[in-house]
């Protein structure tokens, strides 16, 4: 692939395990509202749209609004102790700053835990773009993200890689027509990714540097 000059990031399990993280909060939410908790299993399920749409499967309307602030201001600490990245991750992105790629992220996650989780694990600098759904009103699977990333480096699609872990990953660069590379690291399984058909299915991050 040797015309690629943008690559783009997701984040939570794709260069980053905040399993952990989001579940000690959605889990504190739960005894806050006296719900039953949920296993780390089935909240990694849910992970991936945003983490209104991470609580709305167990809370009711009435009470979203109020978990959600529950949930932020727990997952702001939550995502300091609980979160690092994955082997091979930090030499990955060294390695393609060296050879002049740009880089960017396009993430469901909130925009602030973005770039809280982006300082403390000190990869901010290795990113020349952060976009985040909040901010583009466009939460993957729509491509917009994508297709705003590539737009503002003025490059070609052809000239860009996606990088993802979970099924919507894959129904958004192919909706934005950019080649696209699942890590089998999230929370969406291997045989779901590969009916979506990406460019490539990778069993982990490292792998991507043999790819380009």
């Amino acid at each position: 692939m040797e015309n690629i000059k943008l690559v783009i990031f997701d984040l939570d399990g794709t260069l980053v395990d905040a399993y952990a993280a989001i579940s000690g909060s959605f889990n504190y939410v739960m005894r806050r509202l006296g719900l039953r908790k949920q296993s780390a299993r089935s909240i990694r399920g849910l992970v991936g749209w945003g983490d209104a749409d991470l609580l709305k499967p167990h809370v009711s309307k009435v009470d979203l609004e109020y978990a959600l602030n529950l949930y932020r201001l727990h997952h702001k600490a939550s995502l300091l102790r609980r979160t690092r990245l994955y082997p091979y991750a930090l030499g990955l992105l060294r390695y393609l700053k060296t050879k002049d790629y740009k880089l960017a992220v396009a993430s469901n996650r909130p925009s602030k835990f973005s770039h809280i989780l982006l300082k403390h694990l000190k990869i901010g600098k290795f990113f020349d773009y952060v976009l985040c759904a909040d901010q583009s009103g466009l939460a993957k699977p729509h491509p917009g993200m994508l297709n705003i990333i590539v737009k503002r480096f003025g490059f070609k699609k052809a000239q860009a890689l996606y990088v993802g872990d979970m099924v919507i990953d894959a129904q958004a660069g192919r909706r934005a027509k950019i080649k696209t590379v699942i890590v089998t690291s999230g929370s969406s399984r291997k045989l779901e990714i590969k009916r979506e058909q990406p460019f490539r299915v990778i069993s982990a991050i490292k792998l991507l540097r043999n790819l380009l």
